[in-house]
């Protein structure tokens, strides 16, 4: 391995920016396709330093496990993730065991992991070297200057100062900083989402599945016959929602996304301190299972403004990866999913570049590329999060999206690798014609859901369902049995729409959200599971 002082040389095919997964896995794939590359990897930690928690999905855990094949490592270092949890109240919730769930009544049976990033990116990065990378650490990027089909160069900083180095190809993987982005004028805002994330790791959060809940909560804890420790538990509030990912070793990382539109964020008090009294305040499942927790110091982090894309993707000699290429939003972990579809198809433009393609047909990848991303974040974005916030906090209604959003995800986009292995993706969501329908089907039943959500907050029964309510799925699998549960979900979306969606089939498209509390009603019916 050579550190950023003795690189043995400054010329190289490829200049990576950024050491984490997106970067790493961008090295890997490369060398081990034509391990004669030279690919140089900048990174400015000497060590990643420890990240929020971070759930990876079916997608992203095929490219981690199959592709790149870290299977043993993840199995090791990382824990098996139990599918999705959601957790709801309203003003009838008194303790956990009065609060909705939605969730899987069995274990998970397609595999995906709760990952520490700072670990996995560790690994990611060591094997990138082990293939034959060259890692420049620790060394910042400051500036790229692009010349189009010619020879690009990355001016660096390192502790023996400022230089830099020269290649064909410079792969953007600097994440949130967004370096190329931001310094040619291509990054977006997203403001039609404006999300605010905060979030810790914490200690001595309860243990879901322990025998303490299980005492107290007998019918509650004897529903669920999975684990629901090592789900993905999301507690879900009116315009915000809250993640509590699981990691090797018993840290929990909990954080909160809120709609800057519909939730003020307490402004008194640490950090910390806001983050635990925003939570206890307003969930009885957290008021029960951080009654004993304690953040790790140091390990607070805030971020506003969530949402951005980017006008271009790739050129004649760049491409972005991973966050450097977007972000939409947190929930159902769609970053894992676009980190795998940039890195495989960054990969993939360079490649046929160093293999010789024809320039005509090089301009013709590079349009592809930067249309098929272009369309996939904005449809990603269109069908499944815009507004979507207005109706998080209803359990009737986010059981009708997420049976749907995940049927559709697993029929769409899941079953494509099991099916076609790895070169399936090279395709993003909603980028082939085939998923045309699926992307109006999503974005048509989102945008009801919103309306409706509308209605029953100006008629006062908003979460009127959230308490002793359980929706239990036996679980989904990537091929044609999963169609029944998503014709179900139809079927139930249109007696949601006769019952009450024609009251606002001609509803006005503002948000009329203006609380953060839930403005649902009593409901005193005793629990009762809803089979799939």
């Amino acid at each position: 391995m050579h550190s950023a002082a003795d690189p043995p040389t400054a010329d190289f095919d490829v200049v990576i920016c950024g050491g984490s997964l997106a970067g790493a896995s961008t090295a890997l794939l490369l060398l081990r396709n034509r391990p004669t590359l030279r690919v140089a990897v900048v990174e400015k930690s000497t060590r990643f330093p420890r990240r929020v928690g971070e759930a990876t999905v079916e997608i992203s855990g095929f490219f981690l496990s199959k592709v790149l094949g870290l299977t043993q490592h993840l199995n090791e270092h990382h824990l098996t993730k139990q599918g999705m949890r959601f957790w709801f109240s309203n003003s009838e919730t008194k303790s956990l065991e009065d609060c909705a769930e939605i969730g899987g009544r069995y274990l998970a049976r397609v595999p995906s992991w709760q990952v520490d990033r700072s670990v996995l990116d560790e690994e990611a990065l060591r094997l990138a070297v082990e293939a034959g990378a060259i890692l420049l650490r620790p060394a910042k990027a400051l500036k790229i200057a692009l010349q189009a089909g010619g020879t690009q160069s990355v001016e660096i900083e390192d502790p023996s100062g400022k230089r830099e180095l020269t290649g064909r190809w410079v792969v953007d993987a600097s994440g949130f900083a967004a370096l190329l982005a931001r310094q040619e004028g291509w990054y977006c805002r997203n403001t039609d989402h404006p999300t605010t994330a905060v979030w810790a790791r914490w200690k001595g959060v309860k243990d879901w599945d322990g025998r303490e809940l299980a005492t107290r909560y007998p019918e509650w804890f004897g529903a669920c016959h999975g684990i629901r420790t090592t789900a993905t538990n999301h507690v879900m509030g009116d315009g915000w929602w809250s993640w509590w990912i699981p990691l090797k070793g018993g840290d929990t990382s909990i954080g909160v996304v809120f709609d800057q539109r519909f939730v003020k964020w307490p402004q008194d008090g640490t950090l910390s301190d806001r983050l635990k009294q925003f939570l206890t305040a307003h969930h009885p499942v957290a008021q029960e299972m951080l009654t004993q927790a304690i953040p790790v110091e140091g390990d607070v982090r805030l971020r506003a403004n969530l949402a951005y894309s980017t006008k271009v993707f790739a050129g004649d000699g760049f491409v972005l990866a991973g966050d450097a290429a977007g972000f939409i939003d947190p929930l159902y972990s769609p970053g894992m999913d676009w980190l795998t579809y940039t890195t495989t198809r960054a990969a993939e433009l360079i490649l046929s570049e160093r293999k010789g393609i024809a320039a005509d047909s090089l301009t013709d990848s590079i349009s592809a590329h930067n249309r098929a991303f272009t369309q996939s974040y904005d449809r990603w974005f269109t069908a499944i999060y815009r507004n979507k916030y207005e109706y998080l906090g209803d359990f009737e209604l986010m059981r009708t999206a997420f049976r749907l959003d995940l049927g559709l995800y697993y029929i769409g986009v899941v079953s494509q690798p099991f099916k076609f292995g790895p070169g399936a993706l090279r395709h993003s969501v909603f980028t082939l014609s085939s998923s045309d329908i699926p992307y109006f089907l999503i974005r048509t039943y989102n945008r009801r859901l919103v309306k409706i959500a509308r209605s029953r907050r100006k008629r006062g029964v908003f979460g009127i369902h959230n308490a002793r309510r359980r929706y239990l799925l036996n679980g989904f699998l990537p091929d044609d049995s999963t169609a029944v549960p998503v014709l179900k979900g139809i079927v139930g979306w249109m007696l949601l729409e006769l019952l009450e969606g024609w009251r606002s089939w001609f509803q006005e498209e503002h948000p009329t959200h203006n609380s953060t509390e839930d403005s649902s009603s009593p409901n005193r019916r005793r629990a009762k599971s809803e089979p799939v």
